[in-house]
């Protein structure tokens, strides 16, 4: 028989992950910057450089800035990267924000990539949007 303390911590799942965000954000409810949506497509620098041309070397990174600069080694939207590290959107930009600042991550709107690419993939905007719904 499972002891009554572990049934009511699977039962109240928010209680435990409450902690984790705001302790992953280091207490920041919000990002610096507000321009990021649920579409927008993020890729790591390759060569990131500072906004003199000088290489950027990052200091100590969370586990979970490496994770994202991992995932978007290939680009992905906001939304895929917060669902593959399973966060909320909301701590999820405020790392994102975190990498962009440093400038070892890039963030393009969506439409000029898909104008850069010569036009929007009609079925992968449907797979997202049905996707998305999804979560």
């Amino acid at each position: 028989m499972t002891p009554r303390w572990e049934d009511e911590e699977t039962e109240e799942d928010g209680a435990g992950t409450m902690v984790r965000p705001y302790t992953i954000t280091r207490g920041r409810t919000a990002p610096e910057r507000d321009d990021f949506t649920l579409i927008t497509v993020l890729t790591t620098a390759h060569d990131p450089r500072d906004g003199h041309g000088a290489a950027v070397h990052p200091g100590r990174l969370q586990p979970e800035h490496r994770m994202i600069l991992e995932r978007c080694l290939r680009p992905a939207a906001v939304a895929e990267v917060s669902a593959d590290l399973n966060l909320p959107v909301s701590v999820t930009k405020i790392l994102l924000a975190d990498l962009v600042a440093q400038g070892l991550l890039l963030a393009r709107a969506p439409l000029s990539v898909a104008r850069a690419a010569g036009g929007a993939d009609m079925g992968m905007l449907a797979a997202l949007r049905d996707g998305l719904g999804r979560l």
